[in-house]
């Protein structure tokens, strides 16, 4: 084969991907826009009945605005061909309820489209610097020469302790340009983008072997245990000798450094609170570099996930397949053998005896029913109106003050703390930021509420709370010291993380 007929095939293969079939067809604008409204960056799974419900309300929509050009059927038909497109697929989520999400196809046409939307980089002073710096650390990293990758490490040691005595001596500070930082973000949100179609491809991957799996179990052509190490050397073999694999580990092997997560928070913050990054980046931009280790981490947890309902899978069937469904058919077989034996004694050669394929039907003549009873509906006896004139005077600031926790104002502080990139330690530091009219004494049994209704579990040391009340007298109280939860970490998931690490 010639090498432009090699190239052909290579190019047409790309174009049968599902990636490409989705950017090809005519209706590609109008699916990637509902794909991009429905599950936003984090392809969040949504319920079946929601997104047929949402498709329809979005083509109503788009309708309206006067385009027509839009899929047929309803909400239900449209996830149907979406689904042979291989660009949604359907699963069950942790409650066992079927939900939807896009493939790692649908994200990476999700991805294109956004870069193509965002404003290009050009060639640049930073992108250049950016291809150097990155080919320099390569090959210090990945030399075979002992005596050349110690030749540049010290020439890289230099050229550090030149810069940092040059800073140390007071020299004048060369401050980025906003060229260069566009640059530096463009390409910073690139690679984040990128990382949700990264995990989806390792959650397919485990998706697929679980499919298989479930296949060699019920086809029963081969042992258990020939299955069980099959899936052994199959989910080896992922992580180890695929790319996605390895990009799964090594995002693992960097949350579980708290040091470098802890770098990494401090970094983006610096970065966002940087004086020319208002002027570059929108509200958008801004919550997607905010939620970055968030990302990663709720792109672990599915990963983790799928690859645990695979070992839910093979348990199930160890358990219960082989254990409970074999040992009760043979004592099914053994009584009947029993009975047939004992009934062959007293019987001849010829005796027949009917026995019904399926039991029969339990007949009932009568249900109890419970009658209506009049007395339970007696009115109760009306209320009496007060006379206005008794009432005290209070204006409304003195019945707040004297009132129980402000439960929706602490909701919403305690909220934008765990929002923030670095939150409070725990409720007593929470506590004594709030101003005065947040830290009565009453205040903390609110917070106590809000800590209780999450399952935050206190330590065995106290901590000292400095309240106020509504006259300006203060009090301390000696509270056992709740902490705030990792911001990033979804409830529940540091035990299953802990798990997997094991």
């Amino acid at each position: 084969m010639s090498d432009i007929a090699a190239e052909l095939a290579r190019v047409k293969g790309a174009f049968a991907q599902p990636t490409l079939t989705l950017l090809h067809q005519r209706q590609a604008p109008v699916v990637i826009t509902i794909f991009r409204a429905a599950f936003g960056r984090n392809n969040r799974p949504i319920p079946t009945a929601r997104l047929h419900t949402q498709v329809e309300e979005h083509l109503a929509e788009i309708r309206n605005a006067g385009d027509a050009d839009l899929p047929t059927g309803s909400g239900r038909d449209i996830c149907q061909r979406w689904m042979r497109g291989q660009w949604l697929v359907r699963s069950l989520d942790e409650q066992g309820n079927e939900v939807y999400s896009l493939t790692s196809h649908a994200q990476q046409a999700l991805e294109l489209v956004k870069n193509l939307a965002r404003d290009r980089a050009t060639l640049s002073e930073h992108r250049i610097a950016t291809i150097l710096s990155t080919v320099r650390r390569f090959n210090s990293e990945a030399n075979p020469d002992r005596s050349a990758r110690v030749t540049l490490l010290n020439d890289e040691i230099a050229r550090l302790k030149v810069e940092r005595d040059r800073l140390v001596d007071g020299a004048e500070m060369v401050s980025a340009t906003e060229d260069y930082m566009l640059e530096g973000f463009t390409e910073l949100l690139s690679l984040i983008s990128a990382l949700p179609s990264d995990f989806a491809r390792v959650e397919e991957r485990f998706a697929t072997i679980r499919g298989e799996i479930l296949a060699a179990f019920r086809a029963e052509d081969r042992p258990a245990g020939e299955v069980i190490d099959d899936y052994l050397a199959r989910a080896d073999a992922l992580i180890t000798a695929t790319q996605e694999g390895r990009a799964f580990e090594g995002a693992f092997a960097l949350l579980r450094d708290d040091g470098l997560v802890t770098q990494l928070r401090e970094d983006l913050n610096a970065l966002l609170e940087h004086p020319l990054s208002p002027g570059i980046l929108g509200e958008a931009d801004r919550a997607e570099l905010r939620g970055t280790v968030k990302l990663v981490r709720d792109g672990l947890d599915r990963v983790l996930a799928q690859r645990s309902r695979v070992t839910a899978t093979l348990k199930e069937y160890i358990v219960s397949h082989d254990a409970a469904r074999d040992r009760e058919l043979e004592q099914t077989l053994r009584q009947v053998e029993s009975e047939l034996m004992t009934w062959m004694s007293t019987t001849g050669p010829r005796a027949t005896h009917e026995v019904s394929l399926l039991p029969s039907r339990v007949s009932v003549d009568h249900l109890r029913e419970r009658f209506h009873d009049p007395a339970d509906d007696v009115l109760p006896d009306p209320i009496t109106a007060a006379d206005p004139a008794e009432a005290p005077t209070l204006s409304l600031e003195e019945l707040m003050a004297q009132g129980g926790p402000q439960l929706g104002s602490l909701r919403q502080r305690l909220d934008d703390a765990l929002r923030d990139l670095l939150p409070a330690g725990s409720l007593g530091e929470l506590f004594d930021a709030l101003e005065p009219s947040l830290r009565r004494p009453v205040e903390i049994f609110g917070l106590l509420h809000l800590a209780a209704d999450r399952e935050w579990t206190t330590e065995d040391v106290v901590e000292e709370f400095a309240a106020v009340r509504p006259d300006g007298s203060r009090r301390t109280f000696a509270v056992p010291r709740t902490p705030l939860p990792d911001p990033d970490l979804a409830p529940g998931r540091e035990h299953d993380r802990e798990e997997s690490r094991r």
